[in-house]
């Protein structure tokens, strides 16, 4: 199969792109820079120059390839709708590419919002206004055109041991700045966690198999507490543990205050079921005691 991949330089992407590979699949991926450029290629990938606002490379690069594999987002919390507008041009532009086609349109995707309470399962679908998961469901609904619809909901925390700039990394990096390992109230809201190598598993296993479901949930721990996060690593960095009153969560930890109190627990029964899949990686405390989210100590100014 021949993959166009976007953010395939990333996190998440580079792991999906090197499984797809390793598979004996052909993957192009989009790169913005020539940083990116080098390290898609590295990784044994063909490069498309150009980034989410290019329309004309992404109608060409997926024209030219059997599924899309969209993993990019730009992260920024301060212009989060534009981000959503952006995501979702580039997803109109392979929605028109693949229409009638029954090829695969893969889009990453993630379990917050999905419900309250309790761990989201693959069924459930977003109770809070999101308009990230209104792409999501944009994309389910092109079943309708033709289209073979992926969404791939990731856990909060896609975790490693090097290279990591997501939550996780923001948080050890308030702790150090602030001395202290905190979490928020009595610390008891979980997120869901995965190792990224077990990500990229799953999800080629439901690349090559799109037919088994439309929803895949890359989730191996249902729920690590806030307070079992803070505790890893304030025995890693050598810090003390505190709690913070939820009213103070902004102020303590800046704009991951608006996530850390927050309940993102689910479950991945249905996905494992579905392809055969048994996560078997380190867990999001391992990779933390391995060093995988050590930062320096502040300077002095």
């Amino acid at each position: 199969m021949r993959y166009f991949v976007t953010g395939a330089s990333g996190w998440i992407g580079s792991a999906v792109t090197r499984e797809l590979l390793t598979a004996g699949h052909e993957v192009t991926g989009l790169a913005r820079s020539d940083s990116s450029a080098a390290a898609v290629a590295a990784l044994g990938a063909g490069v498309v120059r150009g980034d989410l606002t290019d329309l004309d490379v992404l109608r060409d690069a997926a024209a030219s390839s059997d599924a899309v594999v969209h993993l990019a987002f730009i992260h920024d919390f301060s212009d989060f709708l534009t981000s959503v507008r952006v995501d979702r041009e580039a997803i109109d532009v392979f929605a028109s590419v693949l229409d009638g086609s029954g090829k695969t349109l893969a889009i990453a995707s993630g379990v917050a919002g999905l419900v309250q309470g309790r761990a989201a399962t693959e069924a459930d679908m977003s109770q809070v206004p999101n308009p990230r998961a209104d792409n999501a469901t944009f994309v389910l609904s092109l079943a309708d055109r033709g289209v073979t619809p992926l969404i791939l909901r990731f856990a909060p925390s896609v975790h490693g041991t090097a290279g990591d700039h997501g939550f996780i990394r923001t948080i050890a990096q308030v702790a150090r700045e602030r001395g202290v390992s905190a979490y928020v109230g009595d610390g008891g809201s979980r997120w869901a966690a995965v190792h990224r190598d077990d990500a990229a598993h799953v999800v080629r296993l439901a690349l090559e198999a799109p037919d088994r479901g439309a929803v895949v949930h890359a989730v191996a721990e249902e729920g690590v507490s806030a307070k079992a996060i803070a505790e890893a690593l304030a025995d890693r960095l050598g810090l003390p543990t505190a709690s913070i009153a939820p009213e103070e969560a902004l102020e303590h930890f800046g704009w991951m205050g608006r996530f850390f109190g927050q309940e993102l627990s689910a479950t991945s029964t249905v996905t494992r079921e579905r392809y055969g899949w048994t996560p078997t990686h380190p867990t999001l405390r391992a990779d933390i005691a391995a060093g995988g989210y050590d930062v320096p100590v502040p300077a002095i100014a």
